[in-house]
């Protein structure tokens, strides 16, 4: 990704954008002491599949052929060939599901190391769980990118549970054991429902980490200054050239932070004492993003952030966001 989030001390504010926080973060050569490597093992790993679930995510043809043919030609070739068809397909849709499940586990923890105490110091102190952070929020965009343009996922899963509603899998296997399944098809049928599932899992776990810990302003300001930081990095791009790819992720990571700061937030991103100037950071989108990203971006911030339409939210914010598009 480049060593971007790095040495920004001094930055000051030369165009009416929120200052950055005295903080300096080096992504690229961070660095684990003996003592976070232990304690925190498990979240290192958190990421590891990322980029295989992308990947199967993106290769994800569906069984709509499959699935016609036994609905419109129903026989006991045709709906074996469905089910054979839909089982492989399923067994993925589960494992994202699975994943979603353990970011459940993994973030109260990387929130609990990085929002507890003096938020910056705990950024430079603990870069590698920042590094992991900042890579969940990019993960959560392109999953749930992906997700809304791959519709045959929610028809195959709700052909599957027809199956499971007639008794197909208990045909297969013992009766507790298809029970267990049909209890977890409803989970998973509850995860698809969502258009933006990852970005939905990732909110509620933040959520319910700053009410139980009573951090919101140490979390709120965990976010901003991820989204200030990462916006800088793009709007010095000419100063200090990036690869397109770290471009983009810091693009994905501002707004996933952004949205994340007005659901945690209770006055939101969008008000005049917000440390996030959106109209600035719409503009780095435009500017300095790509063509398949953007429209993601621009949806992102209109559709999933809470405060936008909010009366304290200026006109002039909701008209740009209704027209940025």
């Amino acid at each position: 990704m480049g060593n971007f989030l790095s040495q920004f001390n001094g930055l000051v504010n030369r165009d009416g954008d929120s200052n950055v926080p005295d903080v300096q973060l080096d992504f690229e050569n961070s660095s684990m002491s003996d003592e976070d490597a232990e304690s925190y093992s498990n979240v290192l790993h958190m990421l590891e599949p990322t980029a295989d679930l992308l990947g199967l995510l993106r290769t994800y043809e569906g069984c709509g052929e499959h699935i016609r043919l036994a609905i419109g030609s129903p026989s006991a070739e045709s709906e074996t060939e469905a089910w054979n068809s839909v089982r492989p397909a399923v067994a993925k849709l589960k494992m994202f599901y699975k994943y979603s499940t353990s970011i459940e586990n993994c973030l109260p923890q990387i929130l609990q190391t990085l929002c507890i105490g003096d938020v910056n110091k705990n950024l430079e102190k603990h870069q590698t769980l920042a590094r992991i952070l900042c890579q969940l929020l990019d993960f959560v965009f392109e999953f749930d990118s992906i997700k809304m343009k791959t519709p045959q996922i929610q028809n195959d899963f709700s052909y599957y549970r027809r199956c499971l509603s007639r008794g197909k899998l208990a045909n297969e296997i013992d009766l507790k054991s298809a029970m267990n399944e049909d209890e977890l098809a409803n989970q998973v049928s509850m995860f698809y429902a969502y258009p933006t599932p990852m970005l939905k899992t990732v909110t509620e776990v933040t959520t319910t980490f700053v009410s139980k810990h009573h951090v919101g302003r140490s979390v709120s300001d965990c976010l901003s200054t991820l989204a200030n930081v990462c916006y800088y990095t793009v709007n010095n791009s000419k100063k200090r050239p990036q690869r397109p790819e770290t471009m983009a992720f810091c693009l994905r990571v501002m707004v996933i932070a952004i949205v994340l700061y007005d659901h945690i937030d209770p006055q939101g991103a969008f008000g005049k004492n917000s440390p996030i100037n959106i109209r600035s950071s719409v503009k780095a989108i435009h500017s300095f993003g790509n063509t398949s990203d953007t429209p993601n971006l621009i949806s992102a911030l209109r559709y999933n952030t809470k405060h936008l339409n909010d009366p304290s939210t200026s006109k002039s914010i909701k008209t740009l966001m209704a027209t940025c598009a």
